[in-house]
């Protein structure tokens, strides 16, 4: 956030206070493609934390804002359901992608028989083994970038290496790996926001993905079992006899986990630096700071700005009635703003005493499987940069970011920047 961003949002002026409470929709995309959702969540954690929206694009919800309330809905899964046939994980319970039944969008404990499948790949001897293909990969497209010259950051850094590491953990064909970041898109996107304009064309693009997952399932189920996610789902008791549903809907997960957390963490950090040149001073006087600069930058950007469940019995949250079979949504781009549980909360400070105390990966059993993968990239990412322009601002943002429509993939279309050599 800007400074003026911030002083509005410190203030009791503007929009989000000019209007009656009950009828505050923090779902509205605009919020976040024009980057106004600040106030309008300071007023709810002031003074409504638990808010109930009659009316908004994606029907009537309960908002949860304060970052302890967001903790008891997650480490509650007996009373709010994270299942796909009750509407999955997102407020946009119209997207038909979203209502496939994926691990993530599964109660305990067939969710926790298929995350231990997968998880094996992220997990430590595996990120040791990975971590100097992604600093190769890294260095190749740092290396290839024009200097003196303004470029789109999303699409030479951000997309680019989110699709190698996609293509990595797939083991996907290499000329083909552009499909994968496609396909995460597709899966997100409100229609009409300029990539599908209907849930049928949505679909569409969809099965293709499934068509071609298929086929390299059927070649990875006959051949022994190998290290990458395909092959992993194929040999393992748990996932070998999914339906094409449950396959496809899995399969989308791991794509989107794997692209939107990191690619848009890559954008907001630049941006983060850039908006607060105190702070990038202080990293490049001591690039020790990257450690603490990393998790921060994962606060202070969210780059998933919610995630849904639905009460499966009547429950009371923040002293209000819930009801069985109401959307509850946890909005962890207004938890990690809370100013209750962390210190400052609405200033980026990288080298914070706790920076991993954020919700940006959600907590409990449906915490992000590949956070560690998504912070080691970022951290080799910015060793790289530091080590190609080790002053303050070389890397310049020097226009406006395009935002994404959407109120659940929190990111950028374009970013543009220029490296001042």
């Amino acid at each position: 956030m800007n400074q003026a961003l911030r002083a509005q949002s410190q203030s009791s002026d503007g929009p989000a206070y000019a209007i009656p409470l009950d009828q505050i929709d923090v779902s509205n995309p605009e919020h976040f493609r024009d980057n106004t959702l600040w106030s309008y969540f300071e007023r709810l954690r002031r003074e409504d934390p638990v808010h109930f929206c009659r009316d908004s694009l994606f029907g009537p919800y309960w908002s949860v804002t304060k970052f302890k309330d967001i903790m008891h809905v997650e480490t509650h899964p007996k009373i709010f359901s994270s299942e796909a046939g009750l509407g999955g994980i997102t407020i946009m319970d119209n997207n038909a992608a979203a209502q496939l039944p994926m691990f993530i969008a599964m109660d305990p404990p067939k969710h926790d028989e298929q995350r231990k499948i997968v998880s094996p790949i992220v997990g430590p001897e595996n990120l040791a083994r990975m971590e100097s293909l992604i600093r190769e990969r890294t260095s190749r497209a740092l290396d290839e970038l024009p200097v003196n010259q303004t470029f789109n950051w999303v699409e030479k850094v951000s997309i680019n290496l989110t699709t190698q590491m996609l293509a990595t953990l797939f083991d996907f064909p290499w000329e083909d790996r552009a499909k994968l970041s496609y396909w995460s898109d597709v899966t997100t996107a409100l229609p009409g926001a300029g990539l599908v304009n209907s849930e049928e064309e949505r679909m569409a693009e969809l099965l293709k993905c499934a068509e071609y997952m298929t086929r390299l399932w059927n070649e990875r189920v006959n051949s022994p079992p190998r290290g990458d996610l395909i092959s992993m789902l194929a040999h393992a008791e748990g996932t070998r006899n999914m339906s094409p549903q449950e396959f496809l809907g899995n399969i989308l997960l791991l794509i989107v986990g794997g692209n939107d957390t990191t690619r848009n963490s890559m954008t907001g950090g630049v941006l983060a630096l850039n908006e607060n040149p105190n702070e990038y001073r202080k990293l490049c006087a001591n690039p020790a700071l990257i450690a603490s600069l990393v998790p921060e930058v994962v606060r202070w950007q969210t780059p998933l700005a919610h995630m849904r469940r639905t009460a499966l019995h009547d429950t009371e949250l923040g002293g209000k009635l819930i009801r069985k079979g109401d959307k509850v949504v946890m909005w962890y781009v207004s938890g990690n703003r809370d100013s209750d549980e962390i210190e400052n909360a609405d200033h980026f400070i990288i080298d914070r005493a706790k920076p991993r105390h954020h919700l940006s990966f959600g907590f409990g059993i449906h915490r992000c499987v590949g956070n560690r993968l998504a912070e080691l990239q970022l951290r080799i990412l910015w060793e790289e940069l530091l080590r190609r322009w080790p002053e303050p601002m070389q890397l310049e943002v020097v226009g406006e970011p395009k935002r994404v429509l959407s109120p659940f993939v929190k990111g950028y279309e374009s970013l543009p920047v220029r490296i001042r050599a």
